[in-house]
């Protein structure tokens, strides 16, 4: 029996000190590219999952229940010799306590990923130089992953993670590559990282914490309570558009929880929405459809 004992122990061990951070889908969609031999696809994709579920990302002992799940969707455009031009659509969510919701927590489209990959090549990255685009930009959106669902359950929790993700961004500023200039435009990596790590934008963050961890968290116990909570943290983008409208962290925010939000407001215990749905049309228009169908 000591011995049954002694080998579930160990078992448990492993498991727990075997687990990765994240649970993640990665799929290559190629159906825009005109290729005979798409070997080189289903090979990318192969090796962009190991790559991804199989690194260690933190020093953290991580659950195999604690895992964060994500997927990341590459739309390849075109492809040459080995260049790739791409998008790359990057989404995670995170449960919801005592319930089995799961919430979007980051939904980011970015649409200038271009990248060199020889089919079989090794795939890893260095966090102290810059190798690939291809390991750079998954390397970035984990680290990015990995602090909004830290910033989710505690306050300001992300914060080593984006370091860890702008640190890639300093690295990658030479290679050419674009998405990583402060002067490329707006939705940029340089831009994204920078607002999650500025002060200028902390009602974003405050939002997030406050949205997750003492709203939605506490809804199964007390649903209208919750409510006032998420109602509370939504009105914090009013004063951060006052100061930066547009920002790019509020359609990030927006486009991840706008479907959420909606339903959230349309049922169950009822609290006053009529100032709320002004405010999300003020700072979200981009969803309006779904701002009217919230009734007050």
């Amino acid at each position: 029996m000591r011995n049954v004992v002694a080998l579930l122990v160990v078992l448990c061990c492993i498991g727990t000190i075997g687990a990765q951070e994240l649970n993640c889908s990665v799929q290559v969609n190629y159906q825009q590219v005109n290729q005979t031999n798409r070997q080189i696809f289903q090979t990318l994709q192969r090796s962009l999952n190991e790559f991804v579920n199989q690194t260690r990302w933190t020093d953290k002992t991580v659950g195999n229940n604690e895992r964060i799940n994500c997927s990341m969707v590459i739309t390849v455009s075109s492809y040459e010799s080995d260049r790739f031009q791409a998008t790359i659509q990057v989404q995670s969510n995170r449960p919801v306590f005592d319930s089995s919701y799961k919430t979007t927590v980051f939904n980011f489209n970015d649409r200038n990923f271009s990248f060199a990959y020889q089919e079989y090549q090794p795939i890893f990255f260095n966090p102290n130089s810059f190798d690939s685009n291809l390991t750079a930009v998954i390397a970035y959106y984990v680290y990015v992953i990995l602090g909004i669902d830290a910033d989710t359950f505690k306050a300001n929790g992300g914060t080593e993670y984006y370091r860890q993700a702008q640190q890639i961004v300093t690295m990658a500023q030479s290679s050419g590559y674009i998405g990583w200039q402060q002067t490329e435009g707006n939705r940029t990596r340089w831009e994204l990282t920078d607002n999650l790590l500025s002060n200028t934008f902390k009602e974003y963050r405050s939002a997030m914490y406050n949205y997750h961890r003492l709203g939605l968290d506490t809804m199964v116990k007390d649903r209208k309570g919750g409510k006032d909570v998420i109602s509370a943290s939504i009105r914090q983008f009013e004063i951060l558009a006052g100061r930066r409208p547009n920002a790019l962290l509020t359609q990030t925010f927006f486009d991840a929880k706008a479907d959420e939000i909606q339903q959230i407001f349309s049922g169950g215990p009822m609290v006053n929405t009529s100032s709320l749905v002004q405010i999300l049309n003020k700072v979200a228009p981009i969803h309006a459809d779904k701002w009217q169908r919230i009734k007050p």
